[in-house]
């Protein structure tokens, strides 16, 4: 009787994707600090404060991205409420660096202004731990995980899938924006959390301390990158491709879906509740706006428009539309939802691959073509 044998799993990166992976890794570490400290304000190669804020909100997105790939791409779960992971990732940061102000508020007091503002005599309990940050970093992760391991149970138990499950999450996003509105919750209300001075009691509105962050997020993305390529090449990988591809199917060949969907999806929001922290001190502001269906559908169209189940894809995704984002919104602001639907549509119609795959194809046919000649 012939032994039946796995095929040989297939090597992290290849020796292309190592290189370019280590030319992103260069260029974050050292060729963005040096072209934005050191090179002359006046020089050509001068990178401005600006670019390096942009980048460093996209490299947060990408990371968001990422993680609906893994969802989505990989696991044929359609989301669009990550971005309340993302929200409350950045709420918990946010908490944190309002305690940091001591102070130096409008109000001198301890307490943020906005609580002396409404005449709060004391911290509400969920603002126990935040002057610590190591508890911040632990609860970065845990407050988005905890979220998503409860609402999945209870989902992902009732067998909840497709559109359905794409509407509940929507409708979570939607109640969450609507409590963090309120500002009886301690939350800050409409306006949320802002004026932020100083991170490990270090100024965060300096030249270094932005390259930092610019830094380890994009330290971040490149770590979830390589953490991502090993999950899906691995045996729970390959499970997760085939509850993508015929959830029935696993379940005869007798393993349950539920651990599996449960734990990518956990691990999905924490990805994003991280992203959310990073972005916070770079951008200098976390709000209910945050949590708003639109910021969740954009990032299905990231990873739509990049190329889903790729993992790069979504990534480049992320930096497409956002760049385009960012032009649109200065130079024809009122056309750009009208841009960002075309695309949607556009892509779903014509490039289910994506621009990765649109890439890939080309490169095919090319390597056709020189084959027939040959």
């Amino acid at each position: 009787m012939t032994e039946f044998q796995l095929p040989t799993p297939a090597p992290l990166l290849g020796r292309k994707a190592w290189l370019v992976f280590l030319l992103a890794l260069i260029i974050v570490g050292v060729v963005a600090p040096v072209f934005n400290l050191l090179v002359p304000v006046g020089s050509a190669l001068h990178l401005s404060d600006y670019a390096i804020a942009l980048i460093g909100k996209i490299m947060c997105y990408a990371i968001c991205a990422l993680a609906m790939d893994l969802i989505w791409g990989y696991t044929g779960i359609l989301s669009l409420g990550h971005g309340l992971f993302f929200a409350l990732g950045g709420y918990v940061m946010g908490m944190y660096l309002m305690r940091q102000i001591g102070q130096d508020g409008n109000y001198k007091s301890n307490l943020p202004d906005f609580m002396v503002f409404l005449d709060w005599k004391e911290l509400p309990w969920h603002w126990l731990l935040s002057d610590s940050f190591i508890a911040t970093v632990l609860l970065v992760v845990l407050v988005p995980g905890f979220i998503a391991f409860v609402f999945g149970y209870f989902a992902f138990r009732s067998r909840i899938k497709g559109v359905y499950f794409s509407i509940i999450t929507q409708a979570m996003t939607y109640a969450a924006m609507l409590l963090f509105f309120r500002n009886e919750t301690g939350f800050g209300g409409n306006n949320g959390f802002t004026d932020f001075k100083r991170i490990l009691d270090l100024p965060i509105a300096t030249p270094g301390m932005r390259m930092v962050l610019f830094v380890i997020t994009g330290l971040t993305l490149l770590g979830f990158y390589v953490f991502s390529r090993w999950l899906v090449g691995s045996k729970y990988g390959r499970v997760l491709l085939a509850i993508r591809d015929a959830e029935t199917r696993v379940m005869f060949s007798g393993y349950s879906p539920l651990p599996y969907k449960l734990s990518i999806w956990v691990i999905s929001a924490v990805m994003c509740g991280i992203a959310g922290a990073l972005y916070v001190p770079q951008v200098g502001i976390i709000n209910p706006g945050e949590m708003s269906a639109a910021n969740s559908i954009e990032i299905a169209v990231w990873a739509a428009v990049g190329g889903r189940g790729s993992l790069i894809g979504p990534i480049v995704g992320a930096f497409l539309v956002n760049g385009a984002k960012s032009w649109l919104t200065v130079t024809a602001p009122e056309f750009w939802l009208y841009f960002l639907g075309a695309l949607f549509i556009a892509v779903t119609l014509y490039l289910p691959q994506g621009v990765v795959g649109l890439v890939a194809k080309i490169k095919a046919k090319t390597l056709t073509k020189k084959g027939g000649a040959a």
